[in-house]
This record gives structure tokens, C-alpha cells and sequence, in this order.
């Protein structure tokens, strides 16, 4: 990749973050989509700045032949990335053209959550051995998550100070640096307080740190050690495979509220959705249980 390109990569990721306060993943998302194209571009003797439409299609009809292909929301993030770079080079004058004006962005597919009954959700609760240290802090997880609806990443992030057991209350900061407070509800303030009075002492093991969720070693979680927890404790539930996914309890939490008759506009707020159309594809799922259950158990279903 040429200097110059890494460079500007660099100064547009460094931009994006001050004019829109993207959230770190998708900033590392665009960066990493950036840098394999500009890859890409060198081997082709070309840069980001002198790239054609012509170069632009090749490199697209390349993702699409290599193995595997590339999957539609990659390439949806790809266009998005593709399309904010060459804004801001036009902007800051580096282009007189965009390359990308008559590529046509590609359709979106609807596709629906992941989500699972109100009974399996009560086997995933009950998966985790609380008679244990580890078991505890994770039936506090799996409780906190179901209860509050909260992201993966916004879970593990928790800081002792953002959360107020009098009030069951957890003060979140979510997608694109928005703070949010989210109702905890009894049973996992109980359950909470448990873990914290029982449990996390002994994880620490004299260590110091102010994540709610900490590991054997005294440390953070991650998103790929809980992405790992759930698919043990999914597993002991004996739930299939393809009905769990890592946000599988912020999605039962969506959906089961929606079915028991609340307002959209509360789910979007305690989900933390800046647009109430992402919401929305709840209703969807809900609706269709709804029809599962007509069919199921009524005489004429």
C-alpha cells in the first residue's frame, strides 16, 4: 500500500471520528475495508486518488470471485465506506470526480433477528452453575442482558460507577458515543448484587479494575469470550445452533416486550436505535410468532 494512501486513510478515519463520533467498531470496519482496497489498488499500479469507475467495478467483480465470495452487508459497508472517503476527498479538493457516482448501491436484504421463546429463555438463564464463581458472574450476564436488551459490547463495557442497584438502574453509552439509562428490573438486580457480593471478589484475586464483568484472570471480558459462554451455555440448554447468535437475549428482550403489548417507541428507546425503522423489524418477528401460535393451538389454525 503507498504511503500516500495510508495517510489519507488516516486523515478520513481521523475526520469521520470528529464531525460524526462513529463508534469504534465501525471506524476500525471502514479502516480495515480501506486498507485492502488501497492493497488491491497498488497491485494494480493505481491509488485511491486516481481511481476510475472502471477500477472500482473491477475491484467489486474480484471480491465476488474470490472464494467465498463476499457477503452482501460487507459489501453494503464496503459501498458506505467507498462513498464517505470519496465525499471528503472531493471536499477537502483531492478528486475533481467521484468514481463512485454511477455505481449503483447494492439492494439490501431484510433479513430478521434471531430470537428464541420465552420457555428457552429460561433454559439459557438456568444453563450457568451458580455454585460457582464463573457460573455466577455468567447467570448475572445472561440475566442483565434479557432484562435490559443491552448490546454485547455495551455489556462487557459496564464500569462499576455506571451502575445504581438502589435505583436498578445502568447508565449506557451505546452506539456512537449516545448515553442512555436502561431499566434493570428486579430479578437481575438481584442477581447482580449477588454476583458483585459473592463472586467478583474472588475473579479478582486481589487484582483492581472497574469492569462489572471481569474474567479468572482479573480482567475485562470480551466479545469473543462471551460469544464463547453463550454458545456452551446454548448447548447445555439444548437449543440449536442456528437459533442463537451473540445480541440472541437483546433480541428476546425486543421481541418478547413487543409481544406482551409494549409501545415501540419505549423498545427503541431502551434498545438505544437512533431510528425507530430498525425497531420496527420486531414487530415483524413478533407478528410472526403470533401466527406460529394461531396455528398451533387453534382448531381452525
Amino acid at each position: 500500500m503507498k504511503a500516500l494512501d495510508t495517510r489519507l486513510i488516516d486523515e478520513f478515519i481521523d475526520a469521520l471520528w470528529l464531525a460524526d463520533g462513529l463508534a469504534k467498531n465501525t471506524l476500525a470496519g471502514y479502516r480495515s475495508d480501506l486498507q485492502l482496497f488501497a492493497l488491491w489498488l497498488a497491485e494494480q499500479a493505481t491509488s485511491l486518488v486516481t481511481v476510475d469507475e472502471a477500477t472500482l467495478n473491477a475491484y467489486l467483480a474480484y471480491l465476488h470471485r474470490r472464494e467465498g465470495g463476499i457477503k452482501a452487508a460487507s459489501q453494503r459497508r464496503l459501498m458506505a465506506s467507498l462513498k464517505r472517503l470519496y465525499r471528503w476527498l472531493l471536499d477537502q479538493g483531492k478528486i475533481q470526480a467521484d468514481p463512485l457516482r454511477h455505481i449503483e448501491k447494492p439492494q439490501a436484504v431484510q433479513r430478521f433477528p434471531k430470537t428464541l421463546a420465552e420457555s428457552q429463555v429460561m433454559d439459557l438463564l438456568n444453563a450457568p452453575d451458580i455454585n460457582t464463581a464463573l457460573g455466577l458472574r455468567d447467570r448475572a450476564m445472561l440475566e442483565l442482558l434479557y432484562a435490559s436488551g443491552l448490546r454485547v459490547s455495551e455489556l462487557i463495557g459496564l464500569r462499576l460507577f455506571e451502575l445504581s442497584l438502589n435505583d436498578n438502574v445502568v447508565r449506557v453509552m451505546g452506539k456512537g458515543s449516545k448515553e442512555r439509562l436502561v431499566p434493570l428490573g428486579e430479578v437481575a438486580a438481584d442477581w447482580l448484587a449477588r454476583y458483585l457480593r459473592e463472586a467478583r471478589g474472588d475473579l479478582l484475586g486481589g487484582h483492581v479494575s472497574d469492569a462489572i464483568f471481569v474474567t479468572a484472570r482479573g480482567t475485562g471480558m470480551t466479545r469473543q469470550m462471551f460469544w464463547v459462554l453463550i454458545k456452551k451455555y446454548a448447548l447445555h440448554a439444548g437449543i440449536p445452533s442456528q437459533r442463537i447468535s451473540p445480541h440472541v437475549l437483546r433480541h428476546a428482550f425486543a421481541t418478547h416486550l413487543l409481544n406482551h403489548g409494549a409501545d415501540l417507541r419505549v423498545v427503541q428507546l431502551l434498545l438505544g436505535h437512533a431510528d425507530i425503522s430498525t425497531t420496527q423489524i420486531y414487530t415483524h418477528v413478533a407478528r410472526e410468532r403470533l401466527k406460529q401460535l394461531h396455528h398451533q393451538h387453534h382448531p381452525r389454525g
